[in-house]
């Protein structure tokens, strides 16, 4: 029996999913987490197979909590299931350490057998996911912002001040500080608002 963590921010979401892969002998939900943090905490006290991770979730994002999971040593192997399938959000989750990306378009059979796959330890990509992460690998190698560096611009984006950003993403504001000074590097910027609109129009928002 693989057991199963799901964490998604949306009741219904769950229930749908829980539904879904309750159908199959085979398969076990043994709890769900509405935020990054329950996750984690979830996580360690259930030690799933498995953990379906939405992205966007409020008090802490996926790639976090995945990221936290696995420093746990829970031994649980993360898929992240969201509907976003930017290359920002991919990079991070695998920068986090997910054994998967799957996009919630995925059909009921493809999702049981990804859950299989990510229990025997093996990696899972939604066909556009792969695509992306192929295009960028023939792609010549060029400068440019990292994820975490990405996932601050956007936070700044946002209007959320360095104090905000450090708690959103569970690190320090001179983290965040350090991370800015790199974009303002990069893109040749001196402050926050050139650079979201340089970002923007360079494509990397």
């Amino acid at each position: 029996m693989i057991t199963i963590l799901l964490a998604d921010d949306h009741p219904v979401v769950r229930a749908g999913l829980r539904g879904m892969l309750e159908a199959e002998p085979d398969l076990r939900v043994v709890g769900e987490a509405a935020s990054g943090p329950e996750a984690v905490t979830a996580a360690a006290a259930l030690r799933p197979d498995v953990i379906l991770m939405d992205l966007r979730m409020p008090g802490g994002d996926g790639a976090s909590a995945t990221e936290r999971i696995l420093r746990g040593g829970s031994g649980s192997r993360v898929v992240v299931l969201t509907t976003y399938e930017s290359d920002a959000d991919i990079l991070r989750a695998v920068e986090a350490g997910a054994s998967g990306y799957l996009l919630k378009d995925a059909s009921p059979a493809d999702l049981a057998a990804a859950v299989r796959a990510a229990a025997r330890g093996e990696t899972v990509l939604a066909p556009a996911v792969a695509g992306r992460l192929l295009r960028q690998v023939r792609q010549p190698a060029q400068p440019g912002l990292s994820a975490r560096e990405v996932e601050v611009l956007r936070l700044v984006a946002r209007g959320l001040t360095n104090a905000d950003i450090g708690r959103e993403l569970f690190i320090s504001e001179a983290t965040v500080k350090t991370h800015l000074l790199r974009v303002f590097s990069k893109l040749d910027v001196a402050d926050r608002t050139a650079a979201v609109t340089t970002a923007m129009a360079r494509g990397l928002l």
